[in-house]
């Protein structure tokens, strides 16, 4: 039996590292886009394509990614697909135009699309329940580095080795994290192997079972609100925020964003300690993401107040940042509520509904600003970015009161062994 450091070692570690490329993959293009443009004269609606792509191939395979990850294994799943990922970011590197650059954008997609979910699937096969959750959470922590060194560094680095050569960095990184998790992962014996193979149409139906689940329907779109707010934000609409609103210059946004994905490691690692700690005291694993839910709450509401001053700007994102890392566990939590066989499509169903409501709620905060006459320096209105800010904390407190009332997780049960 592998020690839990061994585990931490051998599992946890090598699949944080290829996390890291995919955190680092979705926010490389704010520090690349602007050079992409005038190197190539791309178009906004290209340039904008170009993200999007990613995300659209990311969010298409997500199912058929949990059925494999249940089947196949996080280790040989995970591998195949970070050699995928390597080749997209070789493809990236020598692309002369757009149509290259969709194409890898589409292949990084597919590359990256298990790296959280089979980060929560194997920690879920190997680590006791209690544990589940602080291993995630720190396997998070390491990952959101790439988000972290895909803001400043990647910018101080861009005009010595260029665009071509981030990208080529990231692909070598791949391709030593496929060879990593290949040759350092163990395989899980299957957990029951006296009810005989199943075969790709018994675990399609399984699939099928999940999503027509009460259980998934009652916990899991109030889990992925916790994502929701961090793609949505993060992904897009922090950045004119502070522009149109607190006034941020570009090098101002840029440190904000550096101090918001660092608080987001120290959160993912805070959340998830937090979390294993309640589950060993017998609480729900829904305790901790229903507190983070009403942490993003009260945030949203005081941004739509439109502060001024460093202070409570950066302060108020960083609580924002910090309560947004505990979507993970979210994930964590709701797949508890199945066999642990199931984990990988059950994390994967609710990362389909958070790529989903991300996709949907990024286009209404763009319809709601569009609401307002443009401001005279090009931006939006700061009234119209209160009015989304009011939108989405009222969703969420809609999900959250859902999530209390269906779970009261602040009620003890049975403690569970660790």
């Amino acid at each position: 039996m592998l020690s839990l450091r061994s585990l931490f070692l051998r599992i946890t570690l090598p699949l944080a590292a290829f996390n890291l490329i995919n955190q680092g993959s979705r926010a490389v293009m704010a520090v690349v886009g602007p050079v992409l443009a005038v190197e190539f004269g791309l178009s906004a609606s290209e340039l904008g394509a170009l993200a999007a792509i990613m995300f659209v191939t990311y969010g298409l395979v997500q199912l058929p990614v949990g059925i494999a990850l249940d089947m196949v294994g996080p280790r040989l799943v995970q591998s195949a697909l970070a050699l995928l990922a390597a080749a997209g970011f070789a493809v990236f590197a020598f692309a002369e135009g757009f149509v290259g650059m969709a194409v890898a954008r589409a292949m990084l997609g597919v590359g990256v699309s298990a790296g959280l979910m089979a980060l929560i699937k194997a920690n879920a096969q190997w680590f006791p329940t209690t544990r589940v959750a602080a291993m995630t959470g720190w396997g998070l922590a390491i990952g959101t580095l790439g988000a972290v060194l895909a803001t400043a560094p990647a910018e101080a680095v861009l005009p010595h080795i260029g665009w071509r050569g981030i990208f080529w960095l990231m692909g070598g990184f791949s391709f030593a994290a496929a060879v990593w998790m290949f040759l350092a992962m163990p395989e899980k014996p299957a957990a029951q192997p006296a009810q005989g193979k199943r075969g790709l149409g018994d675990e399609m139906r399984v699939m099928g079972a999940i999503l027509a689940s009460g259980t998934f329907w009652r916990f899991g779109p109030a889990m992925a609100m916790l994502s929701v707010l961090n793609f949505t934000y993060l992904g897009l609409w922090i950045g004119p925020w502070l522009r149109d609103v607190a006034g941020y210059d570009g090098p101002a946004r840029a440190a904000t964003l550096f101090l918001y994905t660092l608080t987001m490691m120290v959160g993912s690692l805070t959340m998830g300690l937090l979390s294993g700690r309640a589950q060993k005291r017998g609480y729900s694993g829904a305790l901790v993401p229903l507190a983070a839910l009403s942490g993003l709450i009260l945030a949203q509401l005081a941004l739509a107040l439109q502060p001024s001053g460093a202070l409570a700007v950066n302060g108020l994102w960083l609580l924002f940042a910090f309560c947004g890392s505990a979507g993970a566990l979210g994930y964590v939590a709701v797949g508890q509520m199945f066999p642990p066989e199931q984990m990988g499509r059950v994390a994967t169903a609710a990362n389909m509904l958070t790529l989903i409501g991300a996709f949907v709620l990024q286009w209404v905060i763009g319809w709601i600003l569009d609401l307002w006459p443009r401001t005279a320096a090009g931006g939006w209105e700061p009234d119209g970015y209160s009015a989304a800010l009011l939108l989405s904390a009222m969703i969420q407190i809609a999900v959250a009161g859902r999530l209390a009332v269906v779970a009261r997780p602040w009620r003890k049960v049975d403690k569970i062994a660790s």
